[in-house]
């Protein structure tokens, strides 16, 4: 095979074959600004074995970083961590060219990948190991993070935890390591994936990071299936997620509105001064410009979250329930909210929106406002107090040990 695509050493007996998707926008509702990659690797031992594939259309770009390092009838094992077709949908085409002895996956991975492909894999039981040759690889079972087939694997001879989507980011680029890219970056993109995939799940997380250093690994480098790869600083991708996982309230605000007629922004506007005066950070995001992928990231990193909405066809804004049920279904902690809103006539959105937030379990201190048509002085004003009053609280309660 005739190869514009290389592999790249990860360590002694470790390739990334995987592939980069520069464009793509759009991860089933998560907004990817900086795109992605789908990364697999390649363990050259005694039995050579492929770690997780890539998306389907991206299947010959990771064939063709393989060939460079070895031919694919050379390959005696595919592992497939996660079967989310974002990392198996190149399985079955993988399978047909490379012809494995065989294909490994977790009990659940084994049941997904047959009713997903129709594939005969066999299963590694948690804790189990195959050995390779020089080394063996360890299979973890991860339940839940984030499907029920997930699993991470550890390769022992160089010290590799293939850690599939944990650890991971949506972030395409041209470097290997997280650490040729500005900390900032990989900082904000590894919470954000971890607010919008994995924060459901912050018990289980909590879990796994109390198990891993019992089980005694010798980790050289971290490599999760999407984004750059770690070669240091553990601690530091460790602490992240327990700090994500742990949900404690932080002294900040964030402000979600959807508006019509500029009404529920008057509000909106008005509840963040009164934010702003108490000396707390705050953050108005729009919906009309802001994803919800943007709204639950700002909402995993603030103590006190206000959404706001105008009522339309006697319920909450459409846009707003979307965002609502997108965060709900995410079950955000230790919040403090606020609910306002706007309307003409029957006026339900406001009081839609204080359900939803004592559905997700949010303490709100202060009972919902709604304007009908345009906010009085008055109104705006207890907007204003609103801000004021929660901000201290919240931040009283940040100060708290």
């Amino acid at each position: 095979m005739n190869s514009f695509y290389n592999a790249e050493k990860v360590s002694a007996n470790v390739y990334w074959v995987g592939a980069v998707d520069w464009h793509v926008r759009d991860f089933h509702g998560y907004k990817t600004q900086r795109g992605t990659t789908y990364n697999a690797f390649l363990i050259i031992d005694e039995k050579i074995t492929l770690v997780d594939t890539v998306k389907k259309g991206f299947t010959n770009e990771m064939l063709e970083r393989i060939s460079t390092v070895v031919p694919l009838e050379k390959i005696d094992y595919i592992v497939s961590n996660h079967a989310e077709p974002d990392h198996s949908g190149g399985l079955l085409e993988a399978i047909g060219k490379i012809k494995p002895e065989k294909v490994f996956a977790s009990s659940f991975g084994a049941k997904t990948l047959a009713a997903y492909y129709g594939i005969e894999a066999e299963v590694v039981p948690n804790g189990s190991s195959i050995d390779l040759g020089k080394g063996k690889l360890t299979f973890v079972e991860t339940r839940m993070l984030h499907w029920p087939d997930s699993m991470i694997s550890f390769y022992d001879a160089d010290g590799m935890l293939f850690s599939q989507d944990a650890f991971g980011m949506h972030l395409a680029g041209s470097k290997l390591w997280a650490d040729e890219y500005q900390e900032s970056i990989i900082d904000y993109e590894m919470r954000k994936y971890f607010c919008n995939i994995i924060n459901a799940q912050s018990g289980k997380v909590l879990a796994l990071l109390e198990e891993l250093p019992k089980l005694n690994l010798d980790i050289k480098a971290i490599l999760p299936d999407h984004g750059p790869l770690f070669r240091k600083d553990f601690g530091k991708v460790m602490q992240l997620y327990r700090e994500c996982a742990e949900q404690k309230p932080q002294p900040k605000a964030v402000v979600v509105y959807a508006t019509m007629w500029q009404a529920t922004e008057m509000l909106a506007r008005a509840f963040a001064d009164g934010v702003r005066a108490q000396g707390m950070e705050v953050k108005v995001l729009d919906l009309a410009v802001a994803d919800r992928s943007e709204v639950m990231t700002e909402v995993a990193a603030a103590g006190l979250v206000a959404f706001g909405a105008p009522t339309m066809n006697n319920n909450v804004f459409p846009l707003m329930m979307d965002a609502l049920t997108y965060v709900r279904g995410l079950k955000p902690q230790n919040k403090t909210g606020f609910a306002f809103g706007s309307c003409g006539w029957s006026g339900e959105g406001a009081k839609q929106i204080s359900e939803q937030l004592n559905l997700m379990k949010f303490e709100q201190p202060i009972p919902f406002i709604q304007s009908k048509y345009r906010p009085t002085d008055a109104e705006m004003k207890a907007a204003f107090d609103a801000g004021f009053n929660l901000a201290e609280q919240v931040g009283n309660k940040v100060k708290q040990p």
